[in-house]
Parts: C-alpha cells; sequence; structure tokens
C-alpha cells in the first residue's frame, strides 16, 4: 500500500482507491510467500482497499493461525496479488489529493509546493573538496 508524501501530511495512509477499471492477473500461489508477507501486511488496509475495488471476500480480523487454511490463503492471495487497479485514482486521505492511475501506473509525483526538500538541497550547498570523488587520485593497483 501506498502513503502520501506530500509536505506537512501526518495522515497519508492508507490512500483511498477511486476504481475506474480493475483486472484480474493470473499468479500462481505461493503459500510459502503469503506466509512470509502476512505479518508485513496492515490488514485492516488490505481489507478496505479490496473491499474498494469490489472484493469482500476478506475476513475483518486475522490471526496467524488462519494461514493454515487453504480457503483463507486462496483469498488473501486473491486479495493481494490478482487484483490489480488498471484505471483510476489513489486519495490522500487528508488533503484529498488525487494520484491518477493508468494502465495500471499510479502516477505519485509532487507538485514543486507539495515536495519535501531537505535544507541542504534547497541551499545547494557544494560538498567539500574531501567528499568530492572528482578531487580524488585514481586507485592504482599493483
Amino acid at each position: 500500500m501506498l502513503s502520501s508524501n506530500i509536505k506537512g501530511v501526518t495522515n497519508g495512509f492508507p490512500l483511498r482507491i477511486e476504481v475506474v477499471k480493475v483486472v484480474e492477473k493470473e499468479v500462481e500461489l505461493n503459500p510459502d510467500f503469503l506466509k512470509s508477507m502476512f505479518s508485513k501486511i496492515d490488514w485492516k488496509a488490505l481489507v478496505e482497499a479490496a473491499r474498494s475495488i469490489g472484493y469482500t471476500e476478506l475476513p475483518n480480523e486475522v490471526d496467524p493461525s488462519m494461514l493454515d487454511s487453504d480457503d483463507f490463503l486462496r483469498r488473501f492471495h486473491h486479495a493481494l496479488l490478482q487484483l490489480h487497479l488498471e484505471e483510476g485514482a489513489l486519495i490522500c486521505p487528508e488533503t484529498g489529493r488525487r494520484f491518477p492511475v493508468t494502465k495500471g501506473i499510479p502516477n505519485m509525483l509532487l507538485h514543486e509546493d507539495e515536495v519535501l526538500i531537505s535544507q541542504r538541497l534547497m541551499r545547494l550547498q557544494p560538498l567539500p573538496d574531501s567528499e568530492c570523488a572528482f578531487n580524488r587520485r585514481p586507485l592504482t593497483i599493483a
């Protein structure tokens, strides 16, 4: 799941999904992969995302023991790997900023006023000579 990285946004996750077109892609079921991904997934966000694209087969609550169920693994696999947002938008829950999705690719580019830039980059300070690669002597191998 993606989150918004707009300057000043503190609650940019999970992005809401606006669907124009969803496609199903065939992906081989790999239980070991699903079991390793399970602990890394924000389950509530996955359920919300799946429901927003019309898939309602995931349970609201889960526990690791469910990974022993083939039926649960098939449903988890389908939501995580086989459903793809082809056309639509991802929407920041805090600002309402829309990130269009075209041909399955989200455009997350920000406008200039939305970008977080470090102070060093804003001042465009050059690197000291000691850090500049052009000032180093070439490596010689004997």
